[in-house]
């Protein structure tokens, strides 16, 4: 069966943000999802973690959220997420998980599983400068920020 034009497919947009206080240190992330004025958050923490594994974590989680094939743009503050699945992921995958140094990238294991969401959509991620204008960035920013501070009162 042909399939349709990506444009049939339904348009989410997402805004993610992850961060650490310290880092490593216990951290936070947070998703924001909409869909035709609907709209949805996700959040979680961890003890110990990186900045780098929650702005993974948020991406991954948000995409696996999606029950179906989906267009999405999925707004992020973090560099290394964006230019790591649109730049350097496919050389990754090429030499084994290596970097051009040979050593072994570091959070495989979530670009791994952010690799395994983004197979059934179209996916165009942007950069968004963090802590600047972007009102839906300072929302997921809180958001994770109150996952991380929610965890350290359950200790």
């Amino acid at each position: 069966m042909p399939m349709g034009s990506d444009s049939d497919l339904p348009l989410v947009e997402i805004w993610t943000d992850g961060g650490c206080r310290p880092n490593p240190g216990p951290g936070g992330w947070a998703a924001i999802l909409r869909f035709r004025g609907a709209e949805r958050t996700l959040s979680g923490a961890e003890p110990a973690t990186t900045n780098n594994r929650m702005e993974l974590t948020a991406a991954a989680d948000a995409l696996a959220a999606l029950k179906q094939p989906c267009r999405v743009i999925l707004h992020t503050d973090s560099q290394y997420l964006q230019q790591g699945i649109t730049r350097w992921v496919a050389n990754w995958v090429k030499r084994n998980w290596r970097t051009a140094d040979g050593k072994p990238v570091l959070n495989q294991d979530l670009w791994q599983r952010l690799l395994e969401a983004t197979l059934r959509h179209q996916i165009e991620w942007r950069w968004v400068r963090g802590h600047a204008d972007d009102a839906m960035n300072h929302r997921a920013d809180a958001l994770a920020t109150e996952a991380r501070e929610a965890l350290g009162k359950q200790a």
